[in-house]
């Protein structure tokens, strides 16, 4: 018998890409998995690409589905993780998905989110200095965001060296469409996405505070943009250099020993296809020649690094568990 474990709102992308790794996971049982709309249905029917569980049936979410689990991961929209956080026992574990509990400061919340401020639990990002013991103590833990996370890996350790300019920091970065989760809307449609690409929520972005606060900025001006393709995230981080350090040393030093994080060898460069399905994250870096700029590209696959695969790197830290298991490390390709 494995740890059992439940998914809340596993009708969606996030949910259906947790499922996909906990059927892999040598130590993780399914409890239960839940969803709204598509409650009833089985899982052949909204994932058919998960046939280790084609015969279950999502039952509606509740915290009565679900508190007999060893640990619960929520895969909930944005401002719904909260409410039912609540009524779970303190005995169990729980990674939120969502952005919930991410971030300290309630007045940024109330600026980038709706509703009240909830709450600080734990960030989940274990390639952060500390925060991998910190994740181990904790029963309540706040995944990254799929923007930040590919951000943060690019930026903090520059910033803790001394070597980016905290204050001067921007980011370009392109995000596949299923970043904008599963519901319909029309500018996700195919005939809206495909040969074209737009920015969107450009100096307003929900995932700035958390990039901020989790990498050390105190200004940073980031450009997301939606790209033809269902997943991936590729992000050029720029700033200001503070010294003559080389970037990419600075970069290879942190990662050192890290499982998922790989600084590349010199002259190749990210590329989302090559993070496809797997829980990785490929940095490069270099100084621009004309502007004397640090440049970072950073690429990760937003549904794995970005949210399920890091929630399970998360949950295998929380329950003991060996921090890669059920979690690729290469990608898949063509």
């Amino acid at each position: 018998m494995g740890i059992r474990v439940a998914v809340a709102g596993a009708s969606g992308y996030a949910g259906g890409e947790l499922l996909r790794l906990i059927a892999g996971h040598p130590h993780l049982e399914l409890a239960t998995a839940t969803g709204f709309a598509q409650a009833g249905s089985t899982i052949a029917t909204v994932h058919p690409h998960v046939r280790s569980f084609r015969d279950v049936v999502l039952a509606p979410t509740g915290p009565e589905a679900l508190a007999d689990a060893d640990l619960v991961f929520l895969a909930l929209p944005h401002g719904e993780s909260a409410a039912l956080a609540a009524q779970l026992p303190e005995s169990v574990k729980v990674v939120d998905i969502g952005a919930d509990f991410r971030l300290r400061s309630a007045a940024e919340w109330e600026q980038y989110y709706s509703g009240p401020h909830a709450g600080t639990w734990t960030y989940g990002l274990p390639e952060l200095p500390g925060q991998r013991e910190r994740i181990a103590a904790s029963t309540r833990v706040a995944n990254t965001g799929c923007y930040a996370v590919t951000t943060i890996l690019a930026l903090a350790p520059l910033i803790a060296a001394g070597v980016a300019d905290p204050e001067d920091v921007v980011v370009v970065a392109a995000s596949g469409t299923s970043g904008a989760g599963r519901s319909a809307k029309q500018h996700l449609l195919a005939s809206e996405v495909m040969g074209s690409m737009s920015p969107y929520k450009v100096g307003a972005h929900q995932h700035v505070p958390e990039i901020k606060q989790a990498s050390g900025a105190r200004t940073l001006s980031m450009t997301p943009i939606l790209a033809p393709m269902p997943r991936g995230i590729l992000a050029t981080v720029t700033a200001r250099a503070l010294t003559g350090a080389d970037p990419r040393e600075v970069l290879a030093a942190a990662y050192d020993g890290e499982p998922f994080v790989h600084v590349l060898p010199e002259g190749q460069w990210p590329q989302t296809g090559a993070t496809l399905g797997s829980n990785s994250a490929h940095l490069q870096a270099t100084v621009d020649v004309d502007s004397g700029r640090i440049v970072v590209v950073s690429a990760t696959d937003n549904l794995v690094k970005g949210a399920a695969g890091q929630a399970v790197q998360n949950a295998n830290i929380m329950l003991g568990l060996p921090e890669v298991a059920g979690l690729a490390v290469d990608g898949i390709a063509p």
